[in-house]
């Protein structure tokens, strides 16, 4: 089974276990994919937990997402902020019934 994993995660296995995992790197395409995988995987991770950790990591995947498709975090917010502006947030609450 092949999964995307964090930077330092080989030389973690390789300390613990005394053994090299095998991986290779994955192309620009193949990367986006796997980012939205982890992203995935990631965020059933925080539905499932609730927890504080689950929701950096869906965090740092975005970071992930954002410099794979050359974006800023920054110009991200200001689309939110925007969003935010006009439509509101979440703060009330409100659930409608269609």
């Amino acid at each position: 089974m092949e999964k995307l994993v964090r930077d330092k995660i080989p030389e973690i296995i390789e300390n613990k276990t005394g053994k090299r995992p095998r991986m290779r790197i994955a192309d620009e395409k193949e990367f986006e994919n796997l980012l939205l995988e982890k992203l995935r995987e990631e965020t059933n991770e925080f539905i499932s937990s609730s927890n504080k950790e689950e929701l950096a990591d869906i965090l740092e995947v975005i970071h992930a997402i954002l410099k794979a498709k050359g974006w800023s975090f920054d110009e991200i917010e200001k689309i939110r902020t925007e969003k935010f502006k006009e439509r509101g947030g979440f703060e009330k609450r409100i659930v409608i019934d269609f």
